[in-house]
């Protein structure tokens, strides 16, 4: 395990976990108008692209994502989290993205494997 702790990998990159967010969301989602009855197959498809290449990459960290859905109503969504965790290298990433019909809100946990 301890290849995994060289200089380039040695904490949670944000940045880039949100790009790898972003794509699986468009990919999944793209264009695509809310309909209630895709959202539990736009959910899941989302959650595994984004876990999949998470672990691609083969960066030492024990990944949690979660994704909500929402259709655009005016209504208003509020999520909390909380962690306790080694703020040198663990990390996480909130991704809120939107089109015309509907918001997702991804969040990425990263935690790193000792």
């Amino acid at each position: 395990m301890e290849d995994f702790h060289n200089g380039n990998e040695g904490s949670f990159n944000s940045e880039e976990t949100d790009g790898i967010v972003k794509e699986c969301i468009e990919n999944v989602v793209g264009g695509d108008d809310y309909s209630a009855n895709l959202v539990n197959k736009w959910t899941a498809g989302i959650v595994e692209r984004c876990l999949a290449q998470l672990v691609k990459q083969g960066k030492p960290y024990k990944y949690i994502v979660t994704c909500a859905v929402m259709q655009k109503t005016g209504a208003g969504l509020h999520t909390a989290n909380s962690c306790y965790w080694d703020t040198a290298m663990d990390g996480s990433s909130t991704v809120r993205w939107e089109n015309r019909t509907m918001y997702c809100v991804v969040s990425v946990f990263a935690v790193a494997v000792a």
